[in-house]
């Protein structure tokens, strides 16, 4: 595995093309080395599943939030149960532990939504950058290649 990253790799692919030998009288076309495209290819091609491990990271990240926010609700609801059951054995305030256990159960509940709502936010927001990346990074590997194999077919034809 290579320890340059995808957009270095990118950064190389540019670098072989702007070096190339440039082709007299013909509009700017220029040669490569297909052995040295191929190498920074593979390349790219060993690295891309990095990247889309990360984004998968990224969504094992967010299960891992919303399973902890769901957990923390959980024992806030049990803590509350727990303290009304305590509540309600005191007779002379049984009226105030069920208001006040069906207030910290609700509480628990909107802390939940709304950790849960935030959680999907932030998730989200780092799944479309994640895709944005990978889509330019394979729009740039595309038009790379398209350049690589019209500079071949004029070299071929030149």
């Amino acid at each position: 595995m290579s320890d340059r990253n995808v957009d270095e790799l990118m950064d190389e692919l540019y670098s072989l093309v702007d070096r190339a030998w440039k082709l007299p009288m013909s509009g700017g076309r220029t040669v490569v080395d297909g052995g040295e495209v191929k190498q920074l290819l593979d390349e790219l091609r060993e690295n891309l599943p990095d990247e889309t491990r990360q984004a998968r990271a990224i969504v094992a990240d967010r299960a891992q939030i919303i399973a902890d926010a769901k957990r923390e609700a959980e024992q806030t609801i049990s803590k509350a149960e727990e303290r009304a059951r305590k509540i309600l054995n005191q007779s002379e305030i049984v009226k105030q532990a069920q208001e006040q256990a069906n207030y910290i159960l609700k509480q628990g509940k909107v802390k939940f939504d709304e950790m849960k709502k935030a959680s999907n936010e932030y998730v989200e927001d780092l799944m479309k950058r994640a895709e944005d990346a990978l889509a330019e990074n394979l729009a740039e590997l595309r038009k790379t290649r398209q350049n690589i194999k019209a500079s071949q077919r004029t070299s071929r034809n030149g």
